[in-house]
């Protein structure tokens, strides 16, 4: 039986829906042609991005390079894997147990005599109690800096300074720069200073700059702007900047901070300068920044400013030149009477077209109270770029010019004293004293008949300050470090080569200091060798690297993974808190 005939009205209902449902699904196939067509934009987009990072990576690091980064990364993370097992992980957290009580041994002051003040006192001590106290914390057992027996750390000492810096410091302990209406004199004195430091680096009319706590900041300001700068006017949203595998820690604590990629660039032997031809290669559109020192911190060496500023020139990247170190010492080395780096290129500061910026400590070789460094631009846009201003604040219109708010007005008040009091005169005597002596003990590592034979000189040390390596198989030089510490010394020990450096101050040019620290580093050299001797005599291998020194240093040197040496220095910035 036949089926029956639809009525015609439904008939015609079903004739009128077939249009309508046809034209639907033409709508439907275009959303999804457009989708389709959005989600292959979107794929070649990625791929895209891919390609073009790939490219610059390649670029930046060569075939090999690329081939060693990927090696070194797998290696990390497999040694990363082998210390996360149970067994090994026990292993490790028993041994950072004891190197946190060492530490707290060496560090937090214990025994009949020693008071420890955990709450306030109930009733106001006496002048007599806090002049007691005082006497006793500055009898504490310490490295005489006084003796020129720290390399660093304290940059002067003179009795005659000190009391002008206390005097400035004690007219003006109260003051604070963020109210520069209520205290103009300290407005005055950090323009004044900020003037001074911009001018002894050649800085164009158009130079600006600011104050601020020290060298680290310094390069923090200089990285912010650089930051800022690219993403004003460039819209670069995922910064990255370019530095020496020598330059100063600061700068991976900006890139930390601000969120830039950082790009570490090597420094070979002998020289020790970045490589200048890896720069230009790693060079790419989301660089913002290019940075050189002067000297570096590990070797006292310059970098070759003059090179890196044409390639700020030529890609209109900023260059920012670490002068931290070299502080007022690099501007006077020619008036002292030395080779000043790079002066037949056209000199290391300003003069160079491509520096945009440099971060100068005025309380190394300035000599200022600890607590002051300066940042120097090229412009005042490139000092804006540091700023922050917050105008919506319910307290009122808030801006400071760094990263503190409240300042104090006291330390700069110590460092316009200090600037003063010395002048133009003083600062090349300084350096005079200074870089004779750093070339002393150049000269004996060269030249003694015991040093020359176990030490040799990292680089052509050009400033203040001289590094030397082992090259005798039976000693490490950290074990020279920890016997020179016993001897009273507090030198620095270096890594990536191993090394010892020594920052020369002026309490290290008083009469009969320098002369102290190479005896004793001869004498040193001659029981690490004798021990060396007996130990083979004795049929037994050559152990080294027994000291705090060594052993600090000698696992940063050696494992792929930081992690445990970053969980020391954890262990060891806890140790300065404990009361």
């Amino acid at each position: 039986m036949g089926s029956s005939p639809l009525p015609v009205s439904l008939q015609s209902k079903f004739q009128r829906r077939r249009p309508q449902a046809a034209a639907a699904m033409s709508r439907l196939r275009d959303h999804q042609g457009n989708f389709n067509i959005l989600r292959n934009v979107i794929f070649v987009l990625f791929l895209l991005r891919i390609l073009r990072k790939s490219f610059y990576f390649l670029r930046g690091h060569g075939l090999i390079g690329s081939v060693l980064v990927l090696y070194r990364s797998l290696h990390k993370n497999a040694y990363k894997f082998f210390l996360s097992l149970p067994g090994v992980r026990s292993q490790v957290a028993k041994q950072l147990v004891a190197a946190r009580k060492d530490m707290e041994d060496k560090l937090v002051p214990s025994g009949p005599g020693t008071n420890h003040y955990l709450h306030l006192p109930k009733e106001p001590w006496t002048k007599e109690q806090l002049h007691t106290e005082l006497e006793s914390l500055v009898a504490m057992k310490r490295t005489r800096w006084e003796e020129g027996k720290v390399s660093g750390a304290v940059y002067h000492g003179e009795d005659f300074l000190l009391d002008i810096q206390s005097e400035a410091m004690r007219l003006f302990s109260v003051a604070n720069p963020i109210h520069a209406d209520v205290f103009p004199a300290v407005r005055k004195m950090e323009a004044e200073v900020v003037a001074m430091v911009l001018a002894l680096f050649n800085a164009p009319e158009s130079g600006a700059g600011a104050t601020t706590s020290g060298g680290t900041e310094s390069i923090l300001m200089a990285c912010l702007s650089a930051r800022q700068k690219g993403y004003t006017e460039r819209g670069i949203t995922e910064p990255e900047m370019i530095i020496p595998s020598t330059a100063h820690a600061a700068f991976h604590k900006a890139a930390s901070y601000f969120k830039i990629k950082l790009h570490q660039v090597a420094c070979p032997a002998p020289e020790y300068m970045v490589d200048v031809a890896r720069v230009r290669r790693l060079i790419n559109p989301n660089t913002i920044l290019l940075v050189g020192s002067a000297p570096n911190y590990p070797h006292g060496i310059v970098d070759n400013i003059p090179a890196l500023s044409k390639l700020a020139v030529s890609y209109k990247i900023p260059l920012h030149v670490d002068c931290c170190l070299g502080s007022f010492i690099m501007p006077c080395l020619a008036k002292a009477g030395f080779p000043s780096p790079w002066a037949d290129e056209g000199g290391f500061d300003f003069r160079q077209p491509g520096v945009t910026s440099i971060s100068v400590d005025t309380h190394k070789y300035g000599f200022a109270p600890k607590g002051n460094s300066c940042v120097l631009y090229r412009n005042r846009e490139l000092r804006e770029y540091q700023y922050f201003i917050c105008p919506e604040w319910a307290g009122g219109v808030y801006g400071s010019p760094s990263i503190a708010g409240s300042r104090p007005g006291a330390l700069i008040a110590g460092c316009w004293a200090s600037m003063m009091a010395i002048g133009e005169k003083g600062y090349v005597d300084a350096a005079h004293k200074i870089v004779s002596t750093k070339l002393t003990i150049e000269n004996a590592v060269k030249e003694h008949p015991v040093l020359k034979e176990t030490l040799s000189i990292l680089g052509r040390p050009m400033v203040s300050v001289v590094a030397f390596e082992s090259v005798d198989p039976a000693v490490s030089i950290y074990d020279v470090s920890d016997a020179m510490s016993h001897r009273g010394w507090h030198l620095n020990s270096l890594q990536d080569p191993p090394g010892v450096h020594v920052a020369v101050t002026l309490p290290m040019t008083r009469p009969g200091a320098v002369d102290g620290l190479i005896d004793d580093l001869v004498a040193t050299i001659k029981e690490e060798k004798e021990k060396a001797v007996e130990r083979l005599k004795a049929g037994g291998p050559i152990e080294k690297g027994k000291g705090s020194s060594a052993q600090l240093y000698g696992v940063a040197g050696s494992i792929p993974d930081k992690s445990i040496v970053e969980k020391i220095v954890v262990a060891y910035l806890d140790t300065l808190y404990k009361a």
